[in-house]
């Protein structure tokens, strides 16, 4: 049987992406103007977060009873 590609993960996987460059961008754009960007700490750790519960569920494999379920289809 051949092996099916997983797409598991993958928009948990940008979401935190998305995040981390968010933060990075808001972090820079408020040190150029004077001012410490300690709120944006909390979105790019957060965005990393998201990211690695995204990387953990993109290794995992299926369920062996989603497996059942997809052959008896």
């Amino acid at each position: 049987m051949e092996e099916e590609h997983s797409k598991r993960g993958v928009k948990t996987k940008l979401l935190g992406f998305v995040l981390i460059v968010l933060g990075v961008l808001d972090s820079l754009l408020t040190l150029r103007g004077g001012i410490p960007a300690y709120e944006f700490l909390l979105l790019i750790f957060a965005g990393i977060c998201i990211f690695a519960i995204g990387a953990i569920r993109g290794t995992q494999q299926p369920s062996s009873n989603a497996n059942q379920a997809q052959e008896v289809l």
